[in-house]
């Protein structure tokens, strides 16, 4: 979880000096939109060769 908030941290949410609270909302769901829009950057942040599931 850490390395998804750091992505859009560092991608769409750094260096912005916001007027309101709405405004640090809206800016954080654009954010998450444009996260989810592909899946792919997330699987690559997320996924680490140490953690996996084993039956």
């Amino acid at each position: 979880m850490e390395n998804i908030w750091d992505y859009l941290r560092g991608n769409k949410l750094s260096h912005t000096v916001w007027d309101s609270y709405d405004a640090i909302v809206q800016a954080c769901a654009e954010a998450w939109r444009f996260l989810i829009a592909d899946l792919s950057p997330i699987k690559s942040i997320a996924t680490r060769s140490w953690a996996c599931v084993t039956d």
